[in-house]
């Protein structure tokens, strides 16, 4: 027995070094510091610094620095980089990319500038020493962009040209640190900068040419392997990484890179983008915010008024920099307050390119242990700045849009949108419930509807429950990108009515349809389930094949008819387009005539797509392959097609689908009928009428004509 509590005191000596107890320590941290600071209005991510305060060398010293920690904290910091890269609305960026680039050069310049004096005049150091400090003020680290996921403003321009700037400042200053040390080192010569631009033009070949097209298909042939996709990803992250650092970079530039080169394959609401967000919220991300909080030592504070000095000034030039900036920003670009102070609370914080540059220094004798302290005191200050900040700017935006919305009534309310999707066949349900949660709105909290109906007989009941059973497993796949699914089996003597009566008991607002079968002589007799689907309801249709997952899509082709912009509900399914190419990075390309094409700019200005909208004039419907030159097999194809008697409606729309299974076989496709008000349902008074004596009869003569069917097969075998 003593020996056992002795083994056991053995294990708990600080510093721990059982990395089962280790790792276990950790994660109550990350999920307990949060809990218990939630209740002081402090946001989590500053718990986790301060517990590293605690728990670290300078601390408590339960924890050492070794390379389990260092590993698990170098992932946390390239995780951070990826998922801004990843989230980079690629649209706006390119909308942006000036104000990007102007916000980047103020946040490089401005404190570079404001610092360079103060640590050569100032604090007295040496050229080298002061502006190797300098360019450390013109750094940010992303310490707090997982607020802005959270509070789901990512999409913001304001984050947009931040994020940008990230890139383009950290870029700069580390390519200025491998200046200053080869100037430190007396190897600035010819051959240095040739080495640097070949290595940095090879990096990005690499990562923007071959990467994407590898990418591609893995994404193509390993769509079900979920768990392959999510390695491969994490592949390509760290393969980014290690090229960036040998092409003369950090690993962090490498890393933000590998989310712009898989950005547009992997949507925001995509399953994999949520497993992605889960796994670095929940343990990298929280382990690299931990190791920050080790490296502080607050004794440093107790060495004299040299080290508070340096540390004061060190940190109130790094703020004010950056609020500069982000003043300057907001008066050139026009934007609101908010907006400055969200700039200011992302762009603020230093760590990673910081921790760099200054450790670099150091080890080179080129800056003091005095600037080294001092920068450790400036991350853990900023850091809380930049949380605070970033937090509090984020809940006003949010405000702001949200009175926006309501106050102006510019985009159509969608906190009760229902989606409706009907299936008959298993194998099409995965590609339409990945469709129906990139169209889904996400302010509405009801579920995707997934509806099989059952032909009523004998065996319905039986059938009813396979049924169920099969599309059980599709509530998985809802789970993994967070959206709730709601499975409907119900009995009727047709699919067609079946869809028509539950779409209006749930209230659907859209029906989501797989591309119809070629119908058979009894079908065409009776009327094909999809005309009967249209003509019964008066929901927004879309009738979809997907030859190709969706990421792969470079486009999307909307053809619209005269008139079509009069559609009750053209504002829906336009901004439902408008959301898709948005999630798919894609821009979508308009072909239809003047007015319509009008309509859409009026309307993409009032709601603020970020999705770009390029319209073509198209006026020639009787021959309408002539849109084949403009279709490519890569582009999902969207025919805006109209119910009969309806404004927008052409003879010709009846005949088009057949022409697009035709012409168009190797695109995705959607037909999209939009929504009625005024539809024709049958009198209710009706519903006493027994159907059973027709349904007998219908049955009797489907069983005959299988009968004459069969038997002129056999004929013709004969």
């Amino acid at each position: 027995m003593t020996d056992f509590f002795n083994h056991l005191i053995q294990e708990f000596q600080f510093p721990l070094k059982n990395p089962v107890l280790i790792f276990s320590l950790v994660l109550f941290i990350i999920l307990l510091s949060p809990i218990l600071l939630k209740k002081l209005n402090i946001p989590g991510i500053i718990g986790l610094i301060i517990s590293g305060i605690i728990i670290g060398p300078q601390g408590l010293n339960m924890l050492a620095k070794n390379s389990a920690v260092d590993l698990f904290s170098t992932i946390g910091l390239l995780y951070i980089m990826f998922i801004a890269g990843l989230e980079l609305d690629l649209n706006e960026f390119k909308v942006n990319r000036n104000k990007s680039l102007v916000f980047g050069l103020f946040t490089f310049i401005l404190p570079l500038s404001i610092g360079f004096p103060a640590c050569y005049y100032f604090l007295g150091y040496n050229f080298n020493a002061s502006f190797l400090t300098a360019s450390m003020f013109a750094t940010h680290t992303l310490i707090a962009y997982p607020i802005v996921s959270k509070l789901g403003i990512s999409k913001n321009q304001a984050v947009a040209i931040t994020v940008g700037g990230t890139i383009l400042t950290d870029t700069a200053v580390l390519i200025i640190l491998a200046v200053i040390m080869g100037n430190n080192k007396g190897n600035l010569t010819m051959d240095f900068w040739i080495r640097l631009v070949v290595s940095l033009v090879i990096f990005a070949a690499i990562m923007f040419l071959i990467i994407p097209r590898i990418a591609k298909w893995f994404f193509s042939n390993l769509e079900s392997e979920k768990h392959s996709l999510y390695i491969f990803v994490l592949s390509v992250v760290f393969f980014a990484a290690f090229l960036a650092q040998a092409a003369g970079v950090e690993a962090i530039i490498g890393a933000f890179v590998a989310g712009l080169a898989l950005n547009k394959l992997i949507p925001h609401s995509s399953a994999l983008m949520n497993r992605i967000e889960f796994i670095g919220n929940s343990l990298f991300i929280p382990f690299f915010l931990i190791s920050v909080g080790m490296l502080v030592d607050i004794k440093i504070l107790l060495k004299g008024p040299g080290a508070l000095i340096v540390a004061a000034t060190l940190t109130v030039v790094a703020l004010f920099g950056k609020w500069v900036a982000a003043l300057f920003t907001q008066l050139i670009f026009r934007y609101s307050k908010s907006q400055r102070q969200l700039i200011f609370g992302l762009s603020s914080s230093h760590a990673a390119a910081t921790l760099a540059i200054i450790l670099v220094g150091f080890n080179a004798g080129i800056i003091d242990e005095n600037i080294l302290n001092g920068t450790i005191i400036l991350i853990l200050i900023t850091c809380i700045v930049a949380s605070f900040a970033t937090e509090k700017a984020g809940k006003k935006i949010i405000l702001e849009s949200t009175d926006e919305i309501y106050d102006t009534q510019k985009i159509p309310e969608l906190n009760n949108e229902h989606i409706l999707l009907p299936v008959e066949d298993i194998k099409d349900v995965e590609k339409l419930l990945e469709l129906s949660v990139l169209l889904k709105s996400k302010k509405s909290a009801n579920p995707i509807s997934i509806l099989s109906i059952v032909t009523n007989n004998s065996e319905a009941e039986k059938n009813i429950l396979k049924a169920r059973n099969k599309l059980e497993e599709f509530i998985n796949q809802g789970a993994a990108t967070e959206t709730p699914i709601n499975l409907i089996t119900t009995i009727d003597h047709n699919i067609a009515s079946g869809i028509s009566r539950v779409s209006r008991e749930i209230m659907a607002d859209i029906i989501i349809m797989p591309w119809p079968q070629r119908a058979d002589f009894f079908e065409k007799m009776i009327g094909e389930k999809l005309d009967t689907v249209l003509s019964n309801t008066d929901k927004t249709t879309f009738i979809c094949t997907l030859e190709k997952p969706l990421v792969l899509n470079k486009k999307v082709v909307v053809v619209i008819p005269p008139m079509g912009e009069r559609e009750q509900g053209f504002e829906q399914w336009l901004s439902k387009m408008a959301a898709l190419a948005q999630e798919l990075s894609i821009p979508v390309q308009a072909h239809c005539n003047q007015r319509t094409r009008q309509a859409i700019e009026k309307i993409s200005k009032l709601s603020k797509f970020s999705a770009a909208i390029n319209t073509i004039n198209f006026d020639d419907w009787e021959d309408f392959v002539i849109l084949a030159k403009h279709v490519h097999d890569d582009d999902l194809f969207v025919l805006a097609s109209a119910r009969k008697g309806s404004v927008s409606y052409m003879n010709m729309l009846d005949a088009l689908p057949a022409k697009l299974d035709k012409y168009f076989s190797h695109n995705s496709k959607i037909i999209i009928y939009p929504r009625q008000s005024d539809v024709d349902y049958i009198d209710d008074s009706y519903d006493d009428i027994s159907t059973e004596p027709l349904t007998r009869g219908l049955e009797a003569a489907q069983k005959i004509g299988k009968g004459i069917v069969n038997i002129f097969k056999k004929e013709k075998n004969k």
